[in-house]
């Protein structure tokens, strides 16, 4: 399954925060989960938990996209506007390891 593939090829470089993270300064907001994790984080709240991929263009047309990931324009630079409003809301954000 193509979904379970794409999971497994960047569970190790998921990483998850609680919150925003430009609003918090605290390194221990950062988590690195695992593809049961996240499926563990949808599953106990849904509404809550936001996935962003931070994959470059050519990237996501050979490795994918996890379903109902937002697209980020860049790894290193996005519009605030593209995260919840609600400060309480999980956040996720991965990437491939293409080297």
């Amino acid at each position: 399954m193509k979904t379970k593939k794409i999971l497994s090829m960047v569970a190790f470089l998921v990483l998850l925060f609680a919150g925003v993270a430009l609003a918090t300064e605290s390194a221990e907001a950062f988590k690195i989960i695992h593809v049961q994790d996240l499926a563990d984080l949808l599953a106990k709240q849904p509404k809550a938990t936001w996935i962003y991929d931070a994959d470059p263009p050519r990237v996501r047309e050979k490795e994918g996209v996890i379903p109902g990931a937002k697209l980020l324009s860049s790894s290193s630079s996005y519009d605030l506007g593209d995260l919840p409003e609600a400060k309480d809301s999980t956040l996720v954000f991965y990437c491939h390891n293409t080297y």
